[in-house]
């Protein structure tokens, strides 16, 4: 079964931002995509942009609201994500807690709906 690992991290302008950029950009993050490689349960992944470079779409009776940023001003933003093969949400949530992300913010698991 397909899961994602969302990875929330907190804003470039937080305190733990220099731990944050030291894990992104350091061996924490280049290990654990390695492991996940290594170990044949990686299927994708991708890092993102900062927050501050999204734009949000909504429609609201039939007409295209957009705005600047991310849809909501939280505590901590998201950053990237992998998408793993594994047998059970078990195995998914063994591999989520050794996701950097899960030290210095959040890290959410997902099955993916596989289409036929």
């Amino acid at each position: 079964m397909q899961y994602i690992i969302m990875n929330y991290t907190p804003p470039a302008d937080h305190p733990d931002a220099d731990a944050v950029r030291a894990a992104k950009d350091g061996a924490l993050w280049g290990a654990y995509t390695k492991a996940l490689i290594d170990a044949g349960v990686m299927v994708s992944g991708e890092a993102l942009h900062p927050a501050h470079t999204a734009t949000t779409i909504r429609m609201k009776d039939g007409a295209r609201e957009v705005q600047d940023g991310p849809y909501a001003d939280t505590k901590e933003q998201f950053g990237g994500f992998y998408v793993i093969d594994v047998p059970d949400l078990d195995t998914a949530l063994e591999w989520a807690a050794r996701n950097p992300a899960a030290t210095t913010g959040t890290v959410e698991v997902r099955p993916v709906i596989m289409r036929s």
